[in-house]
């Protein structure tokens, strides 16, 4: 039996704000005179119902911690009708942001700018949709195509696959998610679930911003509970966003570290580190420091820092030993909820690649080998490529998985993929494939 598959010039897996980005530059190529008469087709694969991004950590009061013109489109195309700006002008808020004198807007206003994006592209994702295998279609010795199977029995055939996937959160070694100990992707969800059980303390893990909006979220929303805030740190350390440091994400940065050799790599990764990670907006870490200060004033202390700290053991009935890193002192907590903002880490593409996996080609530490066009480097020869987006940290630099160069990612991937191809692929156009 036989059955009809479209083929694409890509097939995205998952549809997070990278893969929608790379969705916006297609448009906007096909849509100019790039493209030549020769549209470069695609289609998106994405798990999730509908367009979501860190739903979880979508605080109110949270801003971002990238400026607004590092949006989708603005640095690879600051003419496109899909930049943060345009999205305002549609919503009617123009104005209003212009007065507000801000590069960082709301958390919860840029994703629903990612709605908005979204919203004007769904024609080439299909939600709901998990990929649950990518096969090779082999024509002589050279991989031709790649059939990207789906969890609703559905298959699509690509010249080329882009992979989205995301990031996973972390949990420490022996830590596992459960009723009240959890990752704080999961916060808005399970404080829903909290707000009638009158939860008396909080144990929350973590020095980063994630790990300081949760604090404080908690101890806004649970005014009769203690929060315990534990870290190894001896207290919240304030991000690097000044002017020069900065300079790490910039577009050219990215040339700069792929060039570099291991040891100069590193150098930077541990320079520049504080630009991302285990960092807090200074503004937060003051309005922490009044919350604590004003609690000892008034001399009862729902905000309790346990600096210079590891929790040791955590059982799954909330009973949280902390030690001092400095004493060895040892205090046990009994917590509601002991939420844990220990970080993502990027999903490991190659499960998904079946066979084509152990035939991606790894360096001495055991990391993918990526061109610098964001290509896996494979032993099997292929007639397009598998690009990643993110998950390229060790070979692109920091803003791997950050939305400051996305939208010069996509653009370049997009380039790779039409400087590449030998023939155009027609819209429509169809391949016979044994089911």
């Amino acid at each position: 039996m036989t059955a009809e598959v479209p083929i694409y010039d890509i097939v995205g897996v998952g549809f997070g704000p990278s893969n929608l980005a790379l969705a916006i530059a297609l448009a906007e190529h096909n849509a100019g005179s790039a493209a030549q008469g020769k549209p470069v087709t695609a289609h998106f694969l994405e798990r999730q119902p509908r367009f979501g991004w860190h739903r979880g950590m979508l605080i109110d009061t949270a801003t971002m911690q990238v400026s607004f013109l590092k949006d989708l489109v603005t640095m690879r195309n600051p003419t496109s009708e899909f930049s943060f700006l345009n999205y305002l002008h549609a919503a009617g808020r123009l104005v209003d942001f212009i007065n507000h004198k801000n590069l960082f807007p709301l958390r919860v206003e840029f994703h629903d700018y990612f709605e908005w994006a979204a919203a004007k592209v769904d024609d080439v994702v299909s939600y709901g949709t998990e990929v649950v295998a990518i096969k090779p279609v082999y024509d002589g010795g050279e991989i031709a195509y790649f059939d990207v199977e789906a969890s609703d029995g559905s298959s699509l055939r690509a010249r080329n696959l882009v992979m989205g996937t995301g990031l996973r959160a972390q949990l420490p070694d022996g830590v596992t998610s459960g009723e009240r100990v959890w990752h704080n992707s999961e916060l808005l969800f399970r404080v829903e679930g909290l707000k009638n059980a009158d939860p008396k303390r909080f144990v929350v893990v973590g020095a980063g911003q994630s790990a300081a909006e949760v604090a404080a979220l908690l101890h806004d929303e649970f005014p009769r509970a203690e929060v315990c805030a534990v870290f190894a740190r001896y207290g919240y350390s304030p991000a690097d966003d000044s002017s020069f440091a900065n300079r790490i994400f910039a577009p050219e940065a990215v040339d700069q570290f792929y060039r570099a050799g291991e040891p100069v790599k590193d150098r930077l990764m541990r320079y520049h580190g504080a630009t991302n990670y285990s960092a807090v907006d200074i503004d937060l870490i003051d309005e922490l420091y009044r919350r604590v200060y004003r609690e000892k004033v008034l001399g009862v202390e729902r905000l309790r820092l346990f600096n210079v700290s590891r929790p040791v053991e955590v059982t799954d009935a909330g009973t949280v030993t902390v030690e001092s890193l400095t004493t060895g002192a040892q205090t046990v907590l009994d917590a509601d909820a002991v939420v844990y903002a220990t970080g993502y880490r990027p999903a490991d593409p190659t499960p998904l690649l079946g066979e084509l996996g152990p035939r991606c080609l790894r360096d001495d530490e055991g990391r993918l080998r990526v061109e610098r066009d964001y290509r896996l480097v494979t032993e099997a020869p292929l007639r397009g490529g598998i690009y990643l987006q993110g998950g390229t940290e060790h070979t692109h630099g920091i803003t791997s998985s950050l939305l400051s160069n996305t939208a010069v990612r996509v653009g370049e991937i997009l380039q790779s993929v039409v400087d590449r191809r030998v023939v155009a692929a027609p819209a429509g156009e169809l391949a016979v494939s044994a089911r």
